[in-house]
């Protein structure tokens, strides 16, 4: 018997948002599969560059409604912690992440990620 997907699409910046949600897409082709996207940020932060957050939020609303995903925005001062926990809580199977901007492959934000929760499959 085949499980179904629950993907989750980790997002943060506007110009990579739209396609790593069309990732999600693609991999939640099954009738009982799910679609998360999931933004969180820093408490300091803007939630997407060069927008306002009020735009940015609408900007993300519209792209999951759209696709019928479910959309979460977060602000928190771990933002490792909280995907994990949201993770966990929505038993996510399959994370869509785009590139870590860190160079260093043993501290990059994918490869901390990928500790937090070592179970699931991860599409970059």
């Amino acid at each position: 018997m085949v499980m179904h997907k629950n993907v989750l699409v980790c997002v943060t910046q506007q110009k990579t948002c739209e396609k790593l949600i069309e990732q999600g897409v693609k991999l939640t082709q099954e009738k009982d599969d799910n679609l998360y996207v999931i933004h969180v940020v820093n408490e300091n932060d803007k939630f997407l560059n060069n927008f306002s957050d009020g735009e940015a939020l609408e900007y993300l609303f519209m792209i999951t409604k759209n696709v019928g995903a479910e959309l979460v925005v977060k602000r928190s001062k771990d933002v490792i912690k909280s995907i994990v926990e949201y993770a966990e809580e929505m038993e996510i199977t399959h994370v869509v992440l785009g590139s870590s901007r860190a160079k260093d492959p043993s501290n990059n934000f994918v490869t901390k990620l990928r500790k937090g929760l070592p179970d699931r499959e991860f599409v970059l």
